[in-house]
């Protein structure tokens, strides 16, 4: 029978990696949005299109804080189990959540 403690690595590891891409995204969608409301106000959009874009801007950005919260609480659980279960080094389970921490940390060391 396979160590139910495989299974809550994998589990922990694609809740990471799950939050990790939604930051990146929410980054990246801070930068289209910003792109998008110069694209207007370079074409003389009318001011309640400029408002709203500031609006939506707004909107992401508020979302980055919480995105980042989550991430941190959930890489530090991971990195926890990671230390506390060394015995599972070999599987790829383990190899596979040790490469999704390290790509986290890249992401909330450049946030920071």
């Amino acid at each position: 029978m396979a160590d139910p403690r495989l299974r809550q690595l994998s589990i922990k590891t694609g809740v990471v990696k799950r939050l990790t891409k939604e930051k990146t995204v929410c980054e990246k969608e801070v930068l289209i949005e910003r792109k998008r409301f110069d694209k207007f106000k370079n074409e003389g959009a009318d001011e309640h299109v400029l408002k709203k874009q500031e609006e939506v801007i707004q909107e992401c950005l508020m979302m980055l804080p919480d995105s980042m919260r989550r991430l941190q609480k959930e890489l530090e659980v991971l990195d926890k189990f990671l230390q506390e279960e060394k015995d599972l080094q070999e599987s790829k389970e383990y190899q596979a959540a040790t490469l999704v921490v390290n790509e986290a940390k890249e992401v909330v060391a450049k946030s920071n």
